[in-house]
């Protein structure tokens, strides 16, 4: 027998009566004759926002198992907002729980709740090897350390999408190393020199010019100065020795489009 948790669903349906059981029955009955007096109570709200986020979990490579356990719900719940439930002879639910609603509509495609197998973009897997082949690790270390071949590693870089599992297992190798320098685990000097400047020649960006929060997301650029974007980047950039990014471009055509410089008068 499944062994359900103390609160209100225990009461009502184990039939215990213990203070933790009594407590939680006595407090929902206070909030639903509070809610019903000020005219809130909802015990239900429409499925059909749950199930519309549902199906687009599921396009992303989410199936019903994974959704379920990342919301805490039970899975046959979500397939009754699906299906129905076929041995009831019922069509989809129109209505649910709102706490059940909100915890599903929480959920979102990660790259902890795909599927291995599920493709994804490949930005964020590139911008990290990238990043660690800026710091000066070389390739074929990043292909041992995945597990890969040199070649297969080089075909990743060109790839727009990759496996779940391979952007989890550079997401890894980059928590890994990204504060780690190549040649204090057996990297020569040279090698990681001349690795460097190739990633300088390609403009890869650096470890420091990305944030954890936007790294994956294919609309966003590095910051390289810590004000790119803003017409303070595109002098930074200059200082640091290096031609300014697009961002830092744009932004100081604007500021000068804006204000133009005042000439003195000869």
């Amino acid at each position: 027998m499944f062994d359900r948790l103390h609160g209100y669903g225990r009461y009502k349906l184990d039939g215990c009566r213990c203070y933790t059981c009594a407590w939680a029955v006595s407090e929902y009955t206070h909030q639903r004759e509070a809610a019903i007096k000020a005219g809130t109570w909802q015990p239900y709200v429409p499925a059909a926002p749950m199930r519309e986020h549902i199906r687009r979990l599921q396009e992303c490579g989410m199936g019903l198992r994974a959704i379920a356990t990342a919301a805490g719900v039970d899975r046959k719940r979500l397939q009754g907002v699906i299906t129905g439930r076929p041995h009831r002879g019922t069509g989809p639910q129109e209505k649910v729980r709102p706490h059940i609603a909100i915890a599903v509509l929480r959920v979102e495609p990660t790259l902890d709740t795909l599927a291995p197998r599920a493709l994804v973009t490949s930005t964020g897997t590139h911008r990290r090897l990238q990043a660690l082949m800026a710091a000066g690790w070389p390739k074929s270390h990043l292909a041992d350390r995945m597990g890969w071949t040199y070649t297969n590693l080089s075909a990743l870089l060109k790839n727009e999408r990759v496996m779940v599992q391979t952007a989890r297992a550079a997401r890894d190798l980059y928590d890994q190393l990204w504060n780690v320098a190549p040649v204090s685990q057996g990297v020569a000097a040279h090698i990681a020199a001349r690795t460097q400047a190739r990633a300088a020649d390609r403009r890869w960006a650096p470890v420091g010019a990305w944030d954890d929060d936007t790294i994956d997301d294919p609309s966003t650029h590095p910051d390289w100065t810590g004000a790119c974007g803003t017409a303070e980047g595109f002098p930074r950039h200059r200082r640091m020795g290096h031609r300014p990014c697009r961002p830092c471009r744009a932004a100081y055509r604007e500021a000068h489009q804006t204000n133009p410089p005042i000439k003195e008068a000869a």
